[in-house]
């Protein structure tokens, strides 16, 4: 119930809060209830899928009006049977379900949402249907609450609307239905999730710095317009027989209700929790939340390639945050006019470590630049290939090992079982060693899941090209749609084969119609009841039995307690009361846990340096959490504040002497216009004069507090001296800096061992292994 990564889950939290409770008070099942939550989602998945199946399958193989006889009942739940099984034993539907993540409860407001749809179509003629419709929008408005994949269905939908309510449908409608549903679906994500925050935002921003009034005042009289708007347009709509304005109205009035779950987050950051992610307790702040602001942009329809250089600055939206009595502008989003663009960008990043991935896969020299074709390249090997067709590969045709893939044939591949096939795309096969061959995670399906996806999918192509059609655009959209949006860089910190799932439920369908298929083969050398049986039971071999016996053995992940484990490790590795730096998502998020619900050493003070440069963060960093002290930070709020230090940068004046870090401290907090250099703005700003740093030791204070073991006090420094290793002080070095002045020794400082080495900030020298940390002592090691 705190406020978690951006953008945030609202509707995830507050369930899964709710099984948290069958822990009846005992922290350490807290985590296993919260993960029988993600498996009851996904078990109701399963359920609607099967519902799915079974009334496609029934538009298929009976006429409309008609009793079904027995073979076409055996068949419809044959074809539901096995395509929803298929998609339980699935890699990575399986994976998601036994962990406490989104995407279990995501991919059942996917389902619930596509069987809803069909529910309409089967009873559109009858009164009041349209209230599968305002289902539909509403529990696309909860799903905005767990995660945004939902949302693509929305394209699917409208075609299920355009065949339904056109009795001569032709392809030209069909694909303008399709528009109409993309549009809809940009409406829904810009229009209401975004611009819905944003004018609030405005009118509190008006109503606040221009008339005085107090905060929210704005999006009080902004809510009740909306409210109010919406209210009178719908009873318009019934006084004057406007049936579509109606239903959209309601639809969006539903929608928003849904939305309405975001409210906890702005509730719980008012309370100030522990973790409280950006801080947004305003509506800039929601809105900076909402957005990922903190993470960037990456281009989309237009961009540079990762060799670009811009030549002109260009001034983005304006920024504001929330001062003592007003909103205080702090400046504007910065974008950039490059001397080479393209449409379509794909080779974008300018991370040394992606420019290298990138030439290495294009086969680019030094200094040879990329072209378009090399963009498109990359967009179909990597972006395609490597990040969406391999996994859909692990799913329905088999899986290597565990072992995260970057590109490499060694790792993360797709392996079918067929020698030649595997020995033809990998190389090697029969010479690999016992252990990967009788790896757990190597799970192999001949290509028999696949075959029978694509049978189902030729099949009802065939016999209903309407329905085909729905749910190929839902394997579109939620596969290939992803992957332009994403626009995934190389070197991605974990597989994303869970922002796919969407697609994969999409194929299952299929390979539940692959039964009707192989029965329909079978009708011609057999009776008819006896093909439909036969092609069941085929297809639960060729599927589901294959696929669960295959995975079973490396999907159980109840004594996968690394994350956990090692999170122990490290604060115990600390002594009492200290500061532990670490340093991204991964390392940090299972000692927050640790700390947080099973309350093992909150005496630690845990400080991610890569939130450490967000202002937000840094003064919750000043505050005392649990049983932690707040850090030894001398700077006040307003010296930090977003606008005011973002970055300081070096200025070389030829400095060769170590100079004091308490004077070198107050040059850069300085606000007397001498300490500060002019910028090409007019405007002037701190600076960093030296790189030589130089820390004075009180030896004193080093024994007392027992920060080196007896026998190495003969070998404390007078002073630590060292040369600062960045070109630039962000608020996170800032803040290091500040420690080290004013923490006299009092509290050990620790950096984890993830930490990168150049965020010691040239320290090396000063750091000792200590359990699975570096502490940093006044030795020379």
């Amino acid at each position: 119930m705190q406020v978690v990564h951006q953008p945030g889950a609202p509707l995830f939290l507050m369930l899964q809060n709710l099984f948290s409770n069958f822990a009846m008070g005992r922290p350490d099942l807290i985590a296993y209830w919260m993960n029988v939550g993600s498996a009851v989602s996904s078990g109701l998945t399963i359920l609607f899928l099967f519902w799915t199946i079974t009334a496609l399958a029934r538009k298929v193989i009976a006429t409309k009006g008609t009793e079904i006889n027995e073979t076409q009942i055996i068949q419809i739940m044959g074809a539901g049977l096995v395509g929803a099984l298929a998609y339980t034993f699935s890699d990575t539907f399986w994976f998601s379900a036994v962990e406490s993540e989104v995407y279990a409860m995501a991919s059942l407001c996917t389902a619930v949402v596509f069987w809803a749809i069909l529910k309409w179509d089967a009873h559109a003629d009858e009164p009041y249907s349209e209230r599968w419709l305002i289902l539909i929008a509403y529990v696309m408005g909860l799903s905005i609450g767990v995660h945004l994949l939902n949302l693509l269905t929305i394209p699917a939908l409208a075609l299920v609307v355009y065949f339904r309510k056109n009795q001569n449908p032709s392809n030209a409608g069909a694909l303008k239905a399709m528009l109409i549903g993309c549009v809809v679906l940009a409406l829904i994500l810009w229009g209401i999730i975004q611009y819905s925050i944003k004018f609030a935002a405005y009118f509190d921003l008006f109503f606040v710095n221009t008339l005085g009034l107090g905060f929210g005042s704005g999006i009080w009289l902004f809510s009740i317009l909306l409210i109010g708007g919406l209210v009178y347009g719908i009873i318009y709509s019934i006084k004057h027989h406007k049936p579509t304005l109606n239903i959209v109205l309601l639809c969006i009035s539903f929608i928003l209700i849904g939305y309405s779950s975001f409210s906890m987050i702005v509730i719980r950051a008012k309370a100030n929790t522990t973790l409280n992610n950006n801080d947004p307790d305003n509506t800039f702040a929601l809105l900076s939340y909402l957005n990922r602001e903190q993470y960037g942009d990456d281009p989309l329809l237009k961009g540079p390639y990762f060799d670009s250089r811009p030549i002109e600055y260009i001034e983005g939206s304006s920024i504001y945050r929330k001062g003592e009595d007003n909103y205080i502008k702090v400046g504007n989003k910065p974008k950039y006019a490059y001397d080479r663009e393209t449409l379509l960008p794909r080779i974008y990043s300018s991370d040394p470590r992606h420019i290298s991935v990138y030439r290495n896969w294009l086969h680019l020299g030094e200094n040879e630049s990329p072209t378009f074709g090399d963009n498109l390249k990359f967009l179909f090997s990597y972006q395609i290939g490597h990040m969406y067709a391999r996994y859909f590969m692990w799913n329905f045709a088999g899986r290597q090992n565990d072992q995260q893939g970057h590109g490499n044939y060694t790792d993360g591949n797709w392996i079918s079982g067929i020698k030649f096939i595997d020995q033809m795309r990998l190389g090697g096969q029969n010479a690999l060693p016992d252990s990967q061959k009788n790896n757990p995670s190597r799970n192999t399906y001949f290509f028999l899941p696949l075959i029978l996806g694509l049978l189902g999918a030729f099949w009802h192509f065939k016999r209903n090209q309407k329905d085909a059609g729905i749910v190929g655009l839902l394997f579109f959209f939620t596969g290939i749609a992803i992957v332009l949006y994403l626009n995934q860089n190389p070197l991605q910190p974990r597989e994303r084969d869970y922002a796919f799932a969407g697609s994969f439920y999409a194929f299952a369908i299929w390979i539940g119609f692959g039964v009707l298929a192989i029965s329909d083969f079978f009708k011609k050398k057999t009776n008819h009841k006896t093909a439909a049986i036969a092609a069941t039971v085929i297809a639960l071999l060729a599927a589901p039995v294959l696929m669960a016996s295959q995975n079973w053995d490396d999907h159980n992940r109840s004594q996968k307690t690394t994350a956990r484990d090692l999170a122990v490790d490290y604060l115990e590795s600390c002594a009492p009361n200290a500061i532990l730096f670490t340093y991204g998502d991964n390392d940090t998020y299972p000692l927050w846990y640790v700390q947080e619900v099973e309350n093992i050493r909150p005496d630690v003070r845990v400080v991610n340096l890569s939130l450490l440069s967000a202002d937000w963060y840094l003064r919750q960093m000043k505050g005392k959490v649990n049983e932690a002290e707040g850090l030894p930070i001398s700077m006040k709020d307003d010296q930090f504040v977003q606008g005011k230090r973002d970055i300081i940068r070096y200025t070389d004046y030829g400095i060769t002497e170590n100079i004091e870090l308490q004077n070198i401290l107050a040059v850069l907090l300085s606000d007397n216009p001498q300490d500060q250099q002019q910028m090409q703005d007019g405007s002037r700003d701190n600076f960093l004069p030296t790189k030589n740093f130089k820390l004075s030791i009180n030896k004193d204070d080093v024994i007392k507090n027992n920060v080196v073991p007896k026998s190495w006090q003969d070998q404390i420094v007078d002073s630590m001296v060292w040369k600062y290793n960045k070109d630039y002080v962000s608020r996170a070095e800032l803040a290091i800096l500040d420690i080290l002045v004013h923490n006299d020794w009092k509290r050990p400082i620790y950096f984890a061992r993830t930490v990168p080495s150049d965020n010691y900030m040239g320290l090396d020298n000063y750091l000792v292994s200590e359990g699975f940390t570096y502490r940093l002592v006044p030795i020379k090691t």
